[in-house]
């Protein structure tokens, strides 16, 4: 049973985007845009130039904002608050994501490898604004970007999470090899599966995934 795989899980980690909303949402397609944007304005290139350095340092670094940083010394607090600065009225609160979450024993938090305050005003948006103990971005990582293991050991000793007694879910399948061999069970939140020996468990529907842990005094609706 999924239940007994986390029964002994007393901490909960979510990534942010295309895990805690749905993909369908699209908030990268903005992000990306002012990403390209502001390579361009900032590096003097052209935009399929720009395109390209942002698609290179996201597979090589894991972030664009990483590669910049490390190729052209990029202060990242202004490339955080341009790229973050998007339309958030499309987002819609999810109560039955909520009620799931609040039903988790232990420590809940969020660590995404954009800013806090673009995380809080996602969780705003959703419904999940005072459900999580604590919200950490890459800022928190000393701007190390997920899927580097020094950025997850950072984040954890800050919080004092135990990697074996904690779960994380992710969209994004490179992000879950570092939680898995420090011990975490990991679970991907995709539209379809990815079979890798670090992803333990699939779903495409975080709330009813939650909804079949056992850790809940209601049954799910």
């Amino acid at each position: 049973m999924i239940a007994q795989s986390f029964s002994h899980v007393c901490a909960w980690v979510f990534d942010l985007d295309n895990t805690l909303y749905p993909p369908e949402a699209r908030l990268f397609d903005q992000i990306e845009i002012r990403m390209t944007d502001w390579v361009m304005q900032s590096l003097n290139v052209t935009k399929q130039h720009a395109d390209r350095l942002r698609r290179d340092y996201w597979a090589k670094y894991g972030t664009t904002l990483s590669g910049l940083m490390r190729e052209h010394d990029v202060d990242p607090g202004p490339y955080l608050h341009d790229v973050h600065d998007i339309d958030m009225s499309h987002l819609k609160a999810d109560p039955i994501l909520r009620r799931e979450i609040t039903a988790l024993p232990g420590r809940k938090i969020v660590y995404t490898n954009g800013s806090a305050p673009y995380a809080e005003r996602v969780l705003a948006a959703r419904g999940l604004s005072d459900l999580f103990d604590a919200v950490y971005g890459v800022e928190h990582a000393g701007f190390k970007p997920k899927p580097e293991t020094a950025a997850f050991e950072t984040i954890f000793k800050s919080d004092g999470i135990l990697p074996g007694n904690a779960a994380m879910f992710e969209d994004d399948p490179r992000n879950l090899s570092a939680p898995h061999d420090l011990g975490m069970r990991t679970v991907l939140v995709a539209p379809l599966p990815v079979e890798r020996p670090y992803i333990h468990f699939h779903t495409d529907d975080l709330a009813g995934f939650l909804s079949q842990l056992g850790n809940r005094p209601y049954a799910a609706t």
